[in-house]
């Protein structure tokens, strides 16, 4: 089987093939997926903003240049879509970037503790969907989305050398959750 390209497949549905929008859906679905739950911490809302992403990626399609790739593009929705969800529920995301000694997250426990080396990656998402949503957001996207800065400016519209502060700070909250819950043994 041949294996289309993004642009191929935006074509496609341009030409009136539409069906083939859900070739994308099924390509990018599972890690906006992901990227919703670390921002939204609930599973019901992350895939109620997925499908608005997806809807609204799909009816804003014919504006689509492609100066970026679709995946930029559609990772810019799905992110602005969850922030509208948090604005509605009045979260205040200035939060995030106060002190970390303001977190009640790095207080609280884990009860994840395990041996075996297979655990390790359960444990390293718990702490990752501890983190407050734009720090969530960005090391998603960076380690496990693979993405680069560049395409995580985009899609959270900051500049790059904010996305390389975010992702530092990030880095330093999750290891300061590693040593206050004691689990530096359990990550090695």
């Amino acid at each position: 089987m041949i294996k289309l390209t993004d642009s191929e497949i935006i074509e496609s549905i341009k030409r009136g093939n539409q069906s083939d929008y859900s070739i994308l859906v099924d390509r990018y679905k599972n890690k906006a997926y992901s990227l919703l739950k670390r921002m939204l911490k609930n599973n019901m809302e992350a895939e109620e903003v997925l499908q608005d992403s997806f809807l609204k990626a799909f009816q804003a399609l014919s504006n689509f240049k492609g100066e970026a790739k679709f995946s930029t593009w559609f990772y810019r929705i799905v992110y602005n879509t969850a922030l509208t969800r948090l604005s509605t529920k009045k979260r205040k995301i200035e939060m995030e970037m106060s002190s970390i000694d303001d977190y009640e997250f790095l207080k609280s426990g884990f009860d994840i503790h395990s041996n075996e080396k297979e655990d390790t990656a359960k444990m390293v998402n718990e702490l990752i969907n501890r983190l407050p949503e734009k720090n969530a957001a960005v090391v998603s996207m960076f380690y496990l989305d693979e993405m680069s800065c560049e395409e995580i400016s985009n899609v959270m519209n900051l500049n790059v050398t904010n996305i390389k502060v975010l992702l530092y700070r990030s880095r330093n909250i999750l290891r300061d959750m590693i040593v206050q819950n004691n689990l530096v043994e359990e990550l090695r």
